[in-house]
């Protein structure tokens, strides 16, 4: 019954928030505040991001300081094409899951040989490194950055220059990456990441060779995320260093641990959660991010398996 229950809040809440997102620009349309659509966007990238590192710390454990870096490269995949005037899309996003996948591949293959805060801080160095070397960089614009004169072109199919068309690409992304994640985790692959979470030793008197697993877990989450990067350089039309920081990985933490680790529609409340109160607390203060420490705290003390679980308890007790 709990089960079953369980199933149909993930059915409505999905069904509930695509429909919000599918309708927004005709609301955006009607009410003449293209705000709004801009605020969706980022969100929706975000939460594409933040599931990306639930699926290895939510699902795998793998609590990683350096998710920021995939963010960056697949936003730099976009500008540097871009900048020697190559705008194809998918060569694009080919360029953007492919070296995040094999960065991925690289530090994972590191990382993974370690546990604990030996991976949180190992995983944030591999991350500082990727960060200088692009500031290092001044043809693409070091610490200034790099302005994209020109989105992603995909032939005659539909052109992101329309903020409308845009929107809807990112948002069948969101949807894509959602059941793709899925899918995975209800494979044999995902129980097996999950088993290894939970007992690694056990899993591996049984057969399994966990670390191979992981690594192809870390490095699917590093090619979700910088699609998620991708989709970003496409939307802000300028790149930096600063997105592949380590306290944006920091604020990815914080989505996924703010929306409920290991769950599927998690990183989106938590993604969502944080982008709107950023926009209404740095109205108010320039001290929001005293609030959002202290939201964290709240939920990490009070709300055990964050809004995700918060809003299962409502939905078991009516």
């Amino acid at each position: 019954m709990r089960d079953q229950i369980k199933r149909g809040y993930y059915n409505y809440a999905l069904i509930i928030s695509a429909a919000l997102l599918a309708l927004l620009p005709l609301y955006v349309h009607v009410s003449g505040n293209d705000f709004y659509l801009d605020l969706a966007n980022r969100l929706m990238i975000l939460a594409i991001a933040a599931t990306s590192l639930n699926l290895i710390l939510g699902h795998g454990g793998m609590i990683s300081f350096g998710h920021a870096a995939y963010l960056g490269i697949g936003a730099y995949s976009i500008g540097i094409p871009a900048y020697y005037e190559i705008y194809d899309g998918l060569f694009q996003l080919l360029v953007a899951i492919t070296v995040s996948g094999l960065f991925a591949l690289l530090t994972g293959a590191v990382c993974l040989r370690t546990k604990g805060v030996y991976f949180i801080m190992i995983t944030m160095a591999f991350t500082q490194m990727a960060f200088f070397g692009i500031v290092s960089i001044e043809e693409y614009g070091g610490d200034d950055g790099l302005v994209i004169d020109t989105r992603s072109t995909f032939a005659n199919f539909f052109n992101l220059e329309d903020t409308v068309t845009l929107y809807y690409f990112v948002f069948v992304s969101l949807l894509t990456s959602l059941y793709i994640v899925k899918r995975i985790m209800n494979s044999r692959f995902g129980m097996v990441i999950a088993g290894s979470k939970s007992n690694e030793r056990r899993m591996q008197s049984i057969g399994y060779n966990t670390y191979r697993y992981k690594l192809v877990c870390y490095v699917l989450s590093g090619c979700l995320c910088g699609y998620a990067g991708a989709l970003l350089g496409n939307f802000t039309n300028f790149i930096s260093p600063e997105m592949m920081d380590w306290t944006a990985s920091g604020e990815l933490i914080f989505m996924v641990l703010l929306g409920g680790t290991g769950t599927l529609l998690g990183p989106l409340w938590g993604a969502a959660t944080f982008v709107l109160l950023e926009e209404w607390l740095s109205g108010i203060t320039t001290y929001w991010h005293f609030f959002f420490g202290a939201l964290l705290i709240i939920v990490v003390l009070f709300a055990r398996g964050g809004i995700d679980g918060l809003l299962k308890r409502i939905r078991l007790t009516r």
